[in-house]
């Protein structure tokens, strides 16, 4: 799929204009629990030509596109990206760790980083998190759940508890975040990897109601850390910077 992905890209880049800086695979695919129909969602970073941020008008800073062979893609202008690394976006930062690039300028890359770190507020990317998967735990609140309503709020609750205890930017791929549980529950996770990997996403799973206890004390337990975590390092004058070099690339 990946030829096509590229091709999608360029064809992005021609039509509207613009030069894509770094695309790369976001959700399942990206977190390692993929299901045999499920999306590539394709996230991008792109820039137009300098004259077109002289303008004193507001425009779009939003390119979407769906294909008929589930190519999900989102893109985002740069300086609408710079605003939101501002508020330190947890999707946007998620984007500089993906395992799955697809397209990259290595000066953006090296230029970008540093500020996506210096950005990262634990507590505001804690909260965020916290709100997924207080959601996702209802979803799954039942005798038979969804099998993905199931992951998305394991992935959260650990991406979270991760913030916690570690203090830096969680990793995308979920088995990274496993080292933050037992054995056993390590066990019971990698079976229902290995079982997702064969369904569909709309499979129903009967309730493994120890998981569902051990989900439920690690949201309250995130839910009370959360409260005393720091803010972010965000350096506008440096921002400032960062951007008008990017536009000289």
């Amino acid at each position: 799929m990946t030829p096509k992905i590229l091709e999608k890209i360029k064809e992005v880049e021609a039509t509207r204009g613009v030069e894509v800086l770094l695309a790369v695979e976001s959700g399942s695919r990206a977190w390692g629990f993929a299901s045999p129909d499920s999306d590539y969602d394709i996230r991008f970073i792109y820039r137009h030509e300098k004259d077109w941020y002289l303008s004193p008008w507001d425009k779009d800073e939003t390119i979407e596109f769906m294909t008929e062979d589930d190519l999900d893609g989102s893109g985002w202008d740069l300086r609408k990206t710079f605003h939101l690394l501002l508020k330190s976006n947890a999707a946007l930062l998620s984007w500089f760790y993906s395992p799955i690039v697809y397209n990259e300028n290595t000066k953006f890359v090296e230029l970008f980083r540093p500020l996506a770190d210096a950005c990262f507020s634990p507590v505001a990317v804690s909260y965020h998190y916290l709100s997924m998967s207080k959601k996702y735990l209802e979803a799954c609140r039942a005798d038979e759940v969804k099998l993905k309503s199931y992951f998305y709020c394991l992935r959260t609750a650990l991406t979270g508890k991760w913030i916690i205890e570690k203090g830096t930017v969680p990793p995308v791929l979920f088995s990274e975040l496993l080292v933050l549980v037992n054995n056993e529950t390590r066990t019971k996770i990698e079976e229902l990897i290995a079982l997702k990997a064969t369904k569909g996403e709309a499979y129903y799973h009967p309730n493994d109601w120890e998981l569902f206890e051990f989900l439920e004390k690690t949201i309250a337990y995130n839910e009370e850390k959360s409260k005393s975590l720091r803010s972010g390092n965000a350096n506008k004058k440096d921002m400032e910077r960062v951007f008008r070099e990017i536009l000289k690339l």
